[in-house]
């Protein structure tokens, strides 16, 4: 069952994949902005997703972040998200993330709660038209 308070976690080290260059975000081996919305709608989902009824899942509507500062390759980061409203079937959660030495971003994130085969198949129709 869906609740208020809803924490999620999840960490990794920045490896050459994860960065800025990589990603094609910027020049630099930084932790690329693109990788960190990615980890942030992860730990999102995934904290949820526990909580939902079988087929259903969700999708990200909106992701409002700051990037605060930069992280080189082999520190590790992570994400810690909080379910913080829930509006019929519209999910908005806090995210922070991470390094070593301290607070790298922060965002506000919705997902809209959807039913996987239902959308994935509207979504192939696409290739129909």
């Amino acid at each position: 069952m869906l609740e208020t308070g809803i924490k999620g976690y999840q960490e990794f080290t920045v490896t050459e994949a994860d960065t800025a260059k990589k990603h094609k975000s910027g020049t630099l081996d930084v932790l690329a902005t693109p990788r960190m919305a990615a980890l942030m709608e992860e730990t999102a989902w995934k904290s949820v997703a526990e909580h939902l009824d079988p087929g259903m899942g969700t999708v990200g509507i909106q992701l409002n972040l700051e990037h605060l500062a930069p992280t080189p390759v082999g520190m590790k980061v992570w994400c810690e998200t909080v379910l913080t409203e829930i509006d019929g079937r519209k999910l908005t959660f806090s995210i922070t993330a991470f390094d070593e030495t301290g607070k790298i971003g922060e965002a506000i994130h919705a997902r809209f709660i959807i039913e996987e085969t239902k959308f994935q198949n509207k979504a192939d129709k696409k290739r129909q038209m």
